[in-house]
């Protein structure tokens, strides 16, 4: 199984509610396990749509309670397990996917929860290893206070995705070191307490300088603004290849994995490796035509 990011969807509120476009969450592939990110609505319908076998399902990954990051989760966890009778798998969530808080009802179900072999409701910070895959549970500000977003760890790429948060210098931090970070944008100038906007966005950008930058997770005005526009300006703003994500969209993390540069460039004199990086930039320039493919990398498995 090959290293893959795979976009089931990429928005939220009223985009989700009208499904201007998809939300069904985003898959991970890395080291022969797969990781199922915030099964929103729709996500096992995308999943059969784009080749994606549930029942290879390692981990199911749930930031938070909102039913715009979870509606499916149930459903994923039934066709991963064939309802039960093949316990199996990881859940890693937030404390309120599970038990609620005073705000919000637990999502997942009782009969769900004896359908995996292991939950894990893990506080900002903690590590857990997934056999070679090791991941992070990061710290939000959103208005379910028990999401978290999360950090992965493989030997092919580090993987941010912020999950739902508004902007603080804390949060950023969590992010540095990423070869990929993925940022939920769902507004574009509105200042929202609970979430970033493409203002916040290009600050993390710029800051934590990751080989690649991936906007989802659209709310109804980024998407009439333009997400591609809004990309190319980012990009000119930090010097960070940055893509807004379409449904369907497979990125493949290997090559942006700084290990895997360094280890090529030292293949080379010095001269030769300068060369290669600035012919590599040019290449991953997102102005140019190559930047978004509108072709989809299907089957994805």
């Amino acid at each position: 199984m090959e290293s893959k990011i795979l976009f089931l969807g990429t928005c939220t509120g009223g985009a989700s509610n009208q499904q201007v476009r998809a939300s069904g969450g985003i898959i991970v592939q890395t080291q022969g396990y797969q990781f199922f990110l915030d099964p929103g609505p729709g996500a096992l319908i995308r999943a059969k749509q784009y080749g994606v076998n549930t029942r290879l399902t390692t981990a199911l990954l749930v930031s938070h309670a909102h039913l715009n990051h979870c509606n499916d989760a149930n459903l994923v966890i039934g066709s991963m397990t064939h309802n039960g009778l093949d316990p199996k798998g990881v859940i890693i969530s937030s404390k309120s996917f599970v038990k609620g808080n005073e705000d919000i009802n637990p999502v997942l179900t009782k009969q769900h929860q004896k359908f995996v072999e292991r939950i894990i409701t893990p506080d900002c910070g903690q590590k857990i290893g997934i056999e070679n895959v090791e991941i992070h549970a990061l710290k939000t500000l959103h208005s379910d206070k028990d999401a978290i977003g999360f950090k992965f760890f493989s030997k092919d790429f580090v993987l941010s995705y912020s999950g739902d948060t508004a902007y603080s210098n804390e949060i950023v931090e969590q992010y540095m070191q990423s070869d990929i970070l993925i940022l939920n944008v769902p507004n574009f100038e509105k200042k929202a307490e609970f979430n970033l906007n493409i203002e916040d966005a290009t600050k993390i950008i710029k800051k934590v300088q990751p080989r690649l930058a991936i906007l989802t997770h659209f709310g109804l005005k980024v998407l009439k603004e333009d997400p591609l526009s809004i990309a190319r300006k980012i990009y000119r703003e930090t010097g960070v290849q940055t893509i807004s994500a379409k449904d369907g969209l497979v990125i493949s993390p290997h090559s942006y994995s700084a290990e895997l540069r360094q280890k090529t460039l030292n293949l080379y004199p010095s001269e030769k490796a300068k060369e290669l990086e600035e012919i590599n930039n040019q290449e991953h320039n997102p102005e140019s035509e190559t930047a978004l493919p509108d072709k989809i990398d299907l089957p994805f498995l």
